[in-house]
């Protein structure tokens, strides 16, 4: 076993002698102290992704939930991540829901967390990622709305106006299954008026900036076919410039092996989602077609697993709940992975691969 190997696997065990929240702030603040160790980029150019005026060195990004108030963004690209997304970011900090509110499920390799958009705000966290200055990597910034906000509409808006000048692209979350009636702006009509508020604000945001900052939406994979036609429709007709699929769900596979863990409420994330959110990938790229940008989300937590979101659909993936068993070499294994996948398909960039298996799992039901 090589000392990059044995230190991973020595800190998993570690950290995994904590309660899990203890454990993940214990490791964003060792990844801020500069204590974790540095695994590198992947250094090949047939990884890169290229998106208006931004470079992805490589497919591979840390999800928004992970680094929520901006600690650790370069600590975590000098570990790999070609793009790391910080959020959620609320226009007010919030405690969030009352603890205990994460749950390992290691018998199945998963997570159920009811954070509830814990974060420092929106001024915290703008200073932080300010004095920190430019990243070696591509920095997404994830913004959401207060749970008590009389206006969400106007909370991303305000999100969207904030973070533009310093995100290389902006997220805007509706998906989060822990603030009551998030979801609900899934719905169509809402879906539009929040879309066309938040791409307003972007718009208005050009001159002062010198370039249109990309924004995506995230959504949830507790959706019905028909459902997730909608919202692909209401994506194309904004103008949105891409979308997360997906974040975690609400849904208990019977498969799962820790019923106990189970039955906590709140979203779902791990192994066990894998084959949820990546059905519900393929579907929306069949639905927005081959040109909009999609990241792909949900169960990745082996280099197959990546490669299959990408043949699913994806053009980057993003991890998180992956880590936790895996540990921080996980980002360069599924790098040399694919970079040998590329190699191995004669193709010359990693985009040649994107949605070639997209009809064997747009094929599936979300509701089965």
């Amino acid at each position: 076993m090589s000392i990059e190997n044995l230190i991973n696997k020595v800190g998993i065990r570690a950290l995994h002698c904590l309660d899990p929240e203890t454990s993940h702030n214990a490791t964003i603040k060792m990844l801020a102290s500069g204590l974790a160790p540095t695994f590198g980029q992947i250094e090949d150019k047939a990884l890169q992704y290229k998106w208006g005026d931004l470079t992805f060195k490589n497919p591979v990004g840390m999800a928004a939930g992970f680094d929520k108030n901006a600690e650790a963004i370069t600590p975590l690209m000098k570990l790999g991540f070609g793009h790391v997304e910080v959020g959620t970011v609320t226009p007010l900090p919030q405690e969030g829901n009352p603890k205990p509110r994460n749950f390992r499920l290691s018998a199945d390799r998963a997570v159920i967390n009811r954070y509830g958009f814990n974060n420092d705000g929106h001024d915290v966290v703008y200073e932080r990622i300010r004095k920190a200055g430019r990243t070696p990597g591509v920095l997404g910034i994830n913004v959401g709305a207060n749970k008590l906000s009389e206006d969400r509409v106007a909370d991303y808006v305000l999100g969207i106006k904030r973070f533009a000048e310093l995100a290389d692209y902006l997220t805007a979350n509706i998906s989060s299954p822990n603030t009551p009636g998030l979801r609900d702006l899934q719905e169509k009509d809402a879906l539009g008026h929040l879309l066309t508020a938040i791409m307003e604000a972007r718009n208005e945001q050009e001159d002062r900036l010198g370039r249109k900052v990309p924004v995506m939406l995230k959504i949830a994979p507790d959706v019905t076919d028909e459902a997730l036609k909608e919202i692909a429709e209401v994506v194309l007709t904004s103008k949105v410039d891409g979308m997360i699929v997906s974040n975690t769900t609400i849904a208990r596979p019977s498969t799962l092996k820790d019923q106990k863990q189970a039955k906590e409420a709140g979203g779902l994330s791990g192994a066990p989602l894998f084959e949820r959110s990546t059905i519900a990938l393929a579907k929306t790229r069949r639905a927005v077609g081959p040109d909009l940008p999609l990241f792909g989300v949900g169960g990745v937590d082996t280099p197959e697993k990546a490669a299959a979101k990408i043949f699913a659909g994806a053009n980057q993936i993003q991890l998180y709940s992956g880590m936790v068993y895996e540990g921080q070499t996980l980002v360069k294994k599924i790098n040399h992975h694919l970079s040998r996948l590329v190699a191995a398909r004669g193709v010359a960039n990693l985009q040649e691969l994107v949605g070639i298996d997209n009809d064997i799992w747009a094929d599936k039901s979300l509701e089965s």
